[in-house]
């Protein structure tokens, strides 16, 4: 977002808990590790919103299946890991130059709506994620991408914090939230439930009166 584009209004409860930032969370899953050769494959986006008791919510889900751009490495094991078959009639994938502006589309329409200045990646694991996202935004060159280039909240070190446990399905098992094995390596489930634990621990941190931060600085001390 230029400087121009900037909201001018008052900002948000929730642009304020995040210094401007719109926390959004994604999952991906790939033809392997290497962002700028591997495949996206898919990609899920949970855009928050918070309630009318201050507390941050999934809002609505936003998935895309991707197919790979040309001469992308594809790894076997992979798609023998995360059980996605290429070839399947049923698949419905994009290409990553058409997908990723719609969903940046859908981003920046919740920027502006909470009048924040960008939005901001949050994903378990989060710099694999986001290496992915700028590799696809200069590999293709979209422009307007809505997310910040390098910041990004990651819950696998949140997830160390408040419940000791980095793997997704143990944290959120910690934080008492159904995870079901069977379904996991879906971008789309893999995100909701990053995204119910992320929303947990920041709500969770709230009410042990960690935000909002008092406004008053306390008196100074008396030096004798």
């Amino acid at each position: 977002m230029t400087p121009a584009e900037e909201p001018t209004g008052p900002k948000s409860p929730l642009a304020q808990r995040f210094r401007g930032f719109l926390p959004v969370v994604i999952d991906l899953e790939t033809g392997g590790f290497n962002a700028r050769t591997d495949a996206l494959l898919e990609i899920s986006a949970v855009i928050l919103d918070m309630d009318a008791e201050g507390n941050l919510v999934p809002h609505e889900t936003h998935s895309f299946h991707l197919e790979p751009f040309e001469g992308a490495n594809v790894e076997q094991s992979a798609l023998d890991f995360i059980g996605i078959d290429l070839e399947s009639p049923d698949r419905d994938a994009w290409p990553e130059e058409i997908a990723l502006p719609e969903l940046f589309r859908k981003i920046r329409s919740a920027v502006k709506k909470h009048s924040c200045t960008r939005a901001i990646v949050v994903a378990h694991n989060a710099h694999f994620d986001l290496g992915f996202v700028n590799a696809v935004v200069e590999r293709t060159g979209i422009k307007r991408n809505p997310f910040h280039p390098f910041s990004c909240f990651d819950t696998a070190s949140l997830a160390g914090l408040a419940y000791g446990q980095t793997v997704l399905a143990k944290a959120c098992q910690a934080a008492g939230i159904e995870f079901d094995n069977s379904c996991a390596h879906s971008a789309e489930y893999d995100a909701e439930k990053t995204a119910t634990l992320f929303c947990g621990i920041v709500n969770k941190w709230r009410e042990m009166g960690g935000w909002p931060l008092a406004t008053e600085a306390p008196a100074e001390q008396e030096v004798e």
